[in-house]
Formats: structure tokens, C-alpha cells, sequence
């Protein structure tokens, strides 16, 4: 096990010094037992980012947790007692403790498990190195297998064997692209037995919910630049199983001129590059989603002028169509451009039906409306209310 205090959590990190947390952390530490923070909440303290999810890991017996917190007055939730986790309320927050756990036996699909009291062994269930990371209450990093030096070099590598890690839970394959995305550096690589392990288990990810492969490529497409995880998942056979009809070969130029044009990174934008077929069926996509997705894929290839689109649809939806429009024709948009799409969709029609009454009436006013809102929108919005009405036949 490598050295406790060679690396400590920096200090500013909002949940060393939330009370709460060290409440819950006191709550199991005064009945003799050891706490610690892990996984994700470490990996990104360590380098320096936004806090994530706290989530705390212990050698005590989610039954003892239970009774340690009725104890010491604090509400306790038995959320998955069957597989070791109680979630224990302070400050009206909550927070999921989970006994330590080491694998039984694995058939390939399902992990029997039997709590521990052996770090070491609850780290080797974890999926990737730089996730197997502990941290005492105090701040003090425990690393069981290595994953800090890999942390700083910003290598993903799978815990022991790749495959074995894959076959236990095959969203594993999603979440290594989408830390190759997020915490990998390019220029170190993925590792080549990790590729072999995925592509030799592309079979699994047939067995995945579409909402959970929606969740994943949603985070995947957030990372500031998605495009060399992409490639690879396209060279291992993974892309096109999960998103079948999918094309990655506009997303580095699409970040590219996003960064060039400091726009903030619109992930539905990046799938709508990609492609394919059934995609909002495929990733779960909400209502909402799907429908700006449809809107992508229909005004962003051809379809209305940028700044029609940026009157009727709004900014995004503009900007978005713009950035597709730039990939295809393989030029930056100016920032002329994108000015117009902002004074478009804030441009407000003069005309009121009011206004038409009582000379149009029925179908008949609804077309007139149209047709003078047309007649303005081709003016680029400049026709004063005067102008359009001298023109109401």
C-alpha cells in the first residue's frame, strides 16, 4: 500500500471542511470503526476540480452503521442494505456510506459479494485505478493499488484484468471512454490490452438499458474535447453497435470551432454531428432533448436562414445550426454571424393581429400576420410597424 502521507487532499476542498460530512465521518469513527472518503470526490480534489458527489466507504457493517447513527441521534436510511450501503442524513444532506466489499465469485454477469473489512479488497472491485483512491477524514490519500501515480499521468488504466472489470458491468466500456474523454491525456494513450478487453466484449453492450448509455454519452459528449474518445470507440467497434449509422469525423473540427469562437459546448450539437439512427430512442433522450435534437438535425446541414432560425427558434438553437452548418461547408463562421444570431432573436414583430382588425378576420389574418412577418424577417427585421401596415393588402 503505498504511503498515507505522501499526498493529502488540498485543504480548500469543500468537503474536508464540511461539518456535515465530518459529522457522519465521527458518527462511525467514535464506534471504533475506520471511514473514508472514495472514488470520484478524491480523483477530483486531487486534480483540482469542482467537487463531485461525496461518497464514503467503511469496515463497518452497514447493521453497525445503522446503529451508531440511531446512537448518536443522526437519521439513518437503510437505501441498499443488501448490497452494503446506508445513506446517513446530517444538515438535511445525505450521504451514502458503503461497507467494504470483496468479490465471492463472478460468472461474467453478476458479482456475489461479502463484506470486508480489508481495503485492499474493496479497492479491487472498483473499475479503474484512479477511482480506487481513499482519503481519511482528515485528508490523508490511501492508495491500495497504485492509481495515484497514474492519476498525475493522467493514464486510465482498468483495475488487474480489463476484461474480468468488463464483464462485471459492461457500462465499464462507456465509462473508460468517457474518462479517456475527461481525465486522459492523449498524448500518454489508452492502454492496448484495455482496447483488446473492449472490443473482445462488444457483445455485452447489447445487454445495457438505453437510459444508461444515455447518461454516459451525454457525460462523454460534455468533455471539453470528446473527439479522440470517440475515435477510439469507433476503431474498437463500439460506436457503431451503440450508435449504429454514427460518423465522428466532424466532432475535432466542430470543438475546434467552438474554441475558436469561445462558444460553450453544446453536447445535443456534438450528437447531432455524430449521427445515426434512432439516436434519441437509442440514448433515452427526454422530450425536450429529442425535439432540439430534430431541430439540430433538420436546420443544420440546410433549412432557414440563421437569423429566421435565431427569431423562431432562439440562440442555441441558432448558434448550433451555425457550428453544423460551418463543419459541412469545413469554414469558421464569422463573428459577423454570430452577432446577427443574437440581434435575431431578440428582434420583436411590431405587428399585432389587433393591428389587422377589423379588415382580416379569421384564416384570413392568420395568413396576413404570416405573410407580413415574412415580408419583415426578409427586411432583417428593419420594417417599423408603419412600413409593414402601408403594406397589408
Amino acid at each position: 500500500m503505498g504511503d498515507a502521507n505522501e499526498q493529502m487532499i488540498p485543504a480548500s476542498t469543500r468537503w474536508l471542511q464540511d461539518e456535515d460530512a465530518q459529522r457522519v465521518c465521527r458518527v462511525v469513527q467514535d464506534g471504533g470503526h475506520r471511514i473514508y472518503f472514495v472514488g470520484g470526490c478524491v480523483r477530483d480534489a486531487l486534480l483540482g476540480l469542482p467537487d463531485s458527489d461525496v461518497d464514503l466507504s467503511t469496515d463497518a457493517t452497514p447493521e453497525t452503521v445503522m446503529a451508531l447513527a440511531k446512537a448518536a441521534g443522526v437519521k439513518a436510511v437503510p437505501t441498499g442494505i443488501d448490497h452494503g450501503t446506508v445513506t446517513l442524513v446530517s444538515g438535511g444532506k445525505p450521504f451514502e456510506i458503503t461497507t467494504f466489499r470483496r468479490d465471492v465469485k463472478t460468472d461474467g454477469r453478476r458479482a456475489v459479494v461479502a463484506f470486508s473489512t480489508d481495503i485492499t479488497e474493496d479497492a479491487r472491485r472498483r473499475d479503474f485505478t484512479m477511482n480506487a483512491l481513499y482519503a481519511t477524514p482528515d485528508g490523508q490519500v490511501l492508495d491500495p493499488l497504485g492509481g495515484l501515480p497514474d492519476l498525475r499521468a493522467k493514464r486510465l488504466r482498468f483495475i488487474e484484468d480489463a476484461g474480468q472489470r468488463i464483464r462485471e458491468d459492461y457500462l465499464r466500456t462507456l465509462r473508460y471512454f468517457r474518462f479517456m474523454a475527461w481525465y486522459g491525456d492523449p498524448e500518454v494513450g489508452p492502454e492496448p490490452d484495455a482496447l483488446d478487453a473492449i472490443a473482445s466484449n462488444l457483445d455485452g453492450l447489447e445487454t445495457l438499458s438505453a437510459e444508461r448509455v444515455g447518461q454516459e454519452f451525454k457525460k462523454l459528449l460534455r468533455a471539453p474535447d470528446p473527439a479522440p474518445a470517440l475515435a477510439l470507440m469507433r476503431q474498437t467497434g463500439v460506436l457503431p453497435v451503440l450508435l449504429p449509422g454514427s460518423d465522428d469525423r466532424w466532432i475535432s473540427t466542430l470543438v475546434h470551432f467552438e474554441q475558436a469562437l469561445e462558444l460553450a459546448p453544446d453536447w445535443l450539437v456534438r450528437l447531432a454531428a455524430l449521427g445515426g439512427e434512432g439516436v434519441a430512442g437509442r440514448l433515452r433522450l427526454s422530450r425536450v432533448e429529442a425535439k432540439r435534437l430534430a431541430l439540430f438535425q433538420e436546420q443544420g446541414f440546410a433549412g432557414l436562414p440563421l437569423s429566421e432560425l435565431a427569431y423562431r427558434h432562439g440562440v442555441e438553437a441558432a448558434r448550433g445550426a451555425a457550428l453544423l452548418r460551418a463543419c459541412l461547408a469545413e469554414e469558421l463562421p464569422e463573428s459577423a454571424v454570430l452577432e446577427t444570431i443574437t440581434r435575431a432573436a431578440s428582434a420583436r414583430f411590431p405587428v399585432s393581429a389587433k393591428d389587422l382588425m377589423p379588415k382580416f378576420k379569421g384564416p384570413e389574418l392568420g395568413y396576413e400576420i404570416a405573410r407580413l412577418e415574412q415580408i419583415w424577417i426578409a427586411s432583417d427585421f428593419s420594417l417599423s410597424r408603419a412600413e409593414l401596415l402601408s403594406e397589408a393588402s
